[in-house]
Formats: structure tokens, sequence, C-alpha cells
């Protein structure tokens, strides 16, 4: 195509040239006026003229091309154009996209509703629902306002869609707290009569078995208008080191218990047991062995021999009434004891609803002391912060215990790790308090299984004393770091301040915090046993 373009101007050039050689000029008369015999002076005016035009002209377009772009906003934005059109279009249907948006909250809300009024055969699966029905609903909000805000005058909707107004207050936790129905809680009043005692002995297990045995010893002192006096640290756990004796007097209002040492002096050695009555006759009247009778009469008590008012078994307890006790220990002489009740079942509903049986100021009677709960608190604060589940992961010496029992309550690693991740998932909690008795071979299998989405969720054990960290200086300036009683009761605690907890089947250490949490109105309706409702997927066989 080049090539011919050029041989088409070559044969235009030849054609002209031809012609002129052909054809000469003709002759012009001499009035006629031609161009080509302007002087040259007049021909560069002229072109000079021209040139002045053309940079008149020039100027004249280059200005309003200046003033064109400088209001092209404003020209644009208040034209009538087809694009203009278009973002009212596009407008149009954000806007209807919205309305659909707020038609299915709605919806949502509807069903919500639905739920919270249904009676569900399975409590869990209830709540599973009514947590999805309710993050669908803030989602949709949440998308509403993003498709809101480019037509969202300052921080200002458009009046039509209030956000706010949709969900109606709606709020939904589901692992929320448990309503303890404190205004339907049934109480006894605690008025001793002056000079009546009743001797706390209790002898069971650890210092859970015994905290539970001091709890239900209290109840019986009020069922008898007695004192209770606290055990001797020679025979038993320290109290004063985990529990503010105190502290029940001030809160029942009057003074309800006694130390030992206070009973000591106000009888002033004469301190004889009147009335030794055992609440259980087996496996041996009031579960005291010789050893600890000889202990008791090494404090200055004297006795008679124990005698068991029916035949009660620690390992088969019967169901008992206020009436039955009335009826069996209903003394007027000035000491009784009626051995170790922690296996007594006497009105458990009543015993075990929030803050106890006996009417008082406080949450709970029986429950860690200041320098421990303030420990507790520093500890969440340093390395827990507040949404956080607490896991009581019993192994030591539980194997055995449990596969005792038909189902047992001993989990392999693997299903354990699934089980607390179910929970984990239904909190919504990004780190998991871990109270443990394990080797570092099983936790560290535990750690590296339970992980969720692709990250591992955090077991936190409480670490070895650091004079780095601050956390536990209460406990070291008071000479109580170190105690083992304290430290366990100090993991109580932060497991009873936990959003959820996860408990050991089985575990008295488990149902004090319970205790606990039900008194301090922090139990969760997410609270459970680990696997709760499994059965472990291999038992040992028995030796």
């Amino acid at each position: 195509m080049h090539m011919d373009s050029s041989s088409d101007e070559e044969d235009d050039r030849r054609n002209l040239v031809d012609q002129n050689h052909r054809k000469p000029p003709s002759p012009v008369p001499a009035a006629a006026f031609h161009v080509e015999n302007l002087s040259p002076r007049f021909r560069r005016l002229n072109f000079s003229l021209q040139k002045k035009y053309i940079v008149a002209i020039l100027a004249i377009l280059l200005v309003i091309l200046f003033f064109s772009v400088a209001d092209f906003h404003s020209l644009f934005s208040n034209s009538s154009l087809p694009f203009d059109s278009l973002t009212n279009r596009m407008k149009e249907s954000e806007l209807r996209a919205i309305n659909l948006l707020r038609q299915q909250q709605l919806g949502l809300l509807t069903a919500w509703n639905t739920t919270r009024r249904s009676n569900a055969s399975d409590p869990n699966k209830l709540e599973d629902l009514k947590s999805a029905l309710f993050k669908q609903i803030s989602l949709n909000r949440e998308i509403q306002q993003v498709l809101l805000k480019p037509h969202s005058t300052g921080n200002i909707a458009e009046p039509e869609f209030d956000l706010n107004a949709t969900l109606n207050g709606v709020v939904y936790d589901r692992c929320r707290a448990v309503d303890q129905n404190l205004s339907q809680r049934r109480t006894i009043q605690w008025n001793p009569r002056d000079g009546k005692f009743l001797l706390a002995i209790c002898v069971s297990g650890q210092m859970s078995n015994h905290l539970i045995c001091l709890e239900k010893h209290m109840f019986f002192a009020a069922l008898l208008n007695r004192v209770l006096v606290i055990p001797s640290s020679k025979v038993d756990f320290q109290y004063d080191k985990v529990v503010d004796i105190d502290r029940i007097n001030k809160c029942v209002g009057k003074k309800v218990v006694v130390t030992f040492d206070e009973f000591s002096n106000l009888k002033k050695g004469h301190m004889h047991i009147d009335k030794f009555l055992c609440y259980f006759s087996k496996p041996e009247p009031c579960y005291l062995d010789d050893e600890r009778l000889k202990k008791l009469g090494a404090l200055g008590l004297t006795m008679n021999k124990p005698e068991a008012v029916w035949d009660e078994d620690t390992r088969s307890p019967k169901k008992k009434t206020v009436q039955d006790v009335l009826g069996k220990f209903s003394y007027d002489d000035d000491i009784m004891a009626i051995g170790d009740v922690f296996y007594a079942e006497v009105e458990r509903e009543w015993v075990m609803q929030p803050g106890g049986p006996i009417a008082h100021q406080c949450k709970t009677l029986i429950e860690p002391n200041r320098f421990i709960s303030l420990t507790a608190q520093r500890f969440i604060q340093t390395f827990l912060g507040r949404n956080f589940i607490a896991l009581h992961f019993r192994r030591h010496g539980f194997l055995k215990f449990c596969n005792a029992k038909k189902p047992s309550c001993f989990y392999p690693i693997p299903q354990a790790a699934d089980c607390i991740l179910r929970v984990v998932e239904r909190a919504d909690a990004p780190i998991v308090y871990l109270s443990t008795d394990a080797a570092e071979s099983e936790t560290g299998l535990l750690q590296s299984l339970v992980v969720l989405n692709s990250r591992p969720v955090p077991l936190v054990i409480r670490p070895a004393r650091n004079s780095a960290e601050k956390w536990d200086a209460l406990l070291y300036r008071h000479g109580l770091e170190g105690d083992p009683q304290v430290e366990a009761m100090l993991d109580k605690t932060i497991c009873a301040m936990s959003s959820v907890f996860i408990g050991a089947p089985g575990s008295t250490f488990t149902e004090d915090i319970l205790r606990l949490r039900r008194g301090w109105g922090t139990a969760s309706i997410c609270d459970e046993y680990l696997c709760q409702g499994e059965e472990p997927d291999i038992v040992a066989e028995n030796e």
C-alpha cells in the first residue's frame, strides 16, 4: 500500500509538469488585478497579520479550555447527561438491595423469636440454632451498613434506614450467665443458742472434699442452732490460709463460726463432747478410725465412744430431710459432734442452690480469702483477659478412678481435644486456662491438637514464681506463696472467674468450682463436664 501511494503522487506530479509544458500561459489584459504582481513588502505584511490572528485565536481557545477544565466537575454534576442517569440507577439498586436485606433481617428476627419460645428436647441444639440465627442477623446488619455508607451524609444515614431500630435492642450471648432465680432462693436463718457448739470433723479426701464437708456442717449447725467450731490445723488443713473465717460471721451478721483456738479459750481446757452421734455408721462410726480419734484426744478433747443414730453407709448414702436430721440430732447438750458429713445427702437441691441454704448478705459464705481473689484477678488481667475458658483437666490417679465407673470418665487426649474445641467454638473465646495435674507429655499433645481454623488455641498453665512478674506479689508478701492449698484455691478461683468452665466429671475440685460459680453468678449455660454425654472411645481392661 505504501508503494502504491508513492506511485500515485509521482504520476500526479508528472501530469502537472506535462500540462505546464504543453499549455503556455495566455496573455492577460493590463487592467486585470493579479496577486502575483503585489510587492514583496505587502505580502510580508499580510503574512504577519495572519500570524497575529492565529495567535489570538489560540489564546482565546486556551482561555476557554482553562475555564472548562476548572469547572469540569460542576459542569458534569449539574448536567443531565447519561452518566448522571446511570448514577441514579446505581443508587436506586443499592437502596433496593438494602431494603431487601432489611426484610431478610426482619424474617430472621421472627425466626429468632420463635426459637426463644420453643421447647426443644436438647437445650444445646436450641442454643446453637439461636446463636447461628443471631450471627446471621448481625451479619445482615453489617452488610446494610456497608451498602448504606456511600449514601450517608457525614455520619448520618437516611432516616428510613435506621439500622439500630431494626434490631430492637436484641442482644445475644451464646454462653451467657445462668439466671440464678435468686428471688426464689430458699434459706434458713442461722441463730445459734448461747454456749451451744457443733464440732466440724472432716477427714475424707483433699481440701475440696473438706470445704464441701465444712459447708454441710454449717447447714447442720444452722438447723440445730449451734455455733460451728472450725477444725484445728493440727488434725486438718489450715483453713484460715484459704478462707476468711471472720468474713462468714460478717455475712451472716452474727457470731456463727469460731476457730478451734477460740473455742479452746472459751472452754478454758474443759472440752468434752457431750453427744458424739454419728451421721454415718459404715464403714466405721462417724467415718473415724482409731488414729483420728487419738488426734482429736491430743487436742484436749474428751469424748464418749461415737454412736451411730441410724444405719447409713458412705458408699450408698440415702436421701434425708430436715425433719430426719432434727429427729435424730436435736439435743440440749453444750458440745456435739456428728463426724464427717461429706457424703451426706440432706436436702440436696436446697444445699446446692446458689449461695447455699443459709440466709446471709454475701454471694457465698465459703470463698477464697481476699489475697487469693486479688491474685486471681491480677493473673487474669496479665495472661488471659476477660473472655477465657477454664478447663479442669484431671489426670493423675484419675485413670483407675474413672475406669471403676460405668461409663468411664477418663478420655484419650485426641477425644478430649475434640470436646474442648467444640466448647471453644461455641464460646468464641480465644484462650483456655488449664488447671491440671497432667504430665507435660499429655499437655503438650493436647496443645498440639487444640487447633481451630488452622490456628492453635493457647492452653495457659499458671507459671512458677518469677520475680519479674508481679501478679502474685500479694501471696509472696504475706507468706502464702508456695503453699499447695493456697495454690489449689488460686486455681479454683481463676476457674470460677472464667467465661465458660469445663470440669472433670467425678472430681470434687470441679464441684467446688461449680459451687463458687453458682454463688458468684459466673456460671454459664455453656459450662459442662469434659466430653459431657460421651463415653471414652476406648477403655482399658481392669487389673
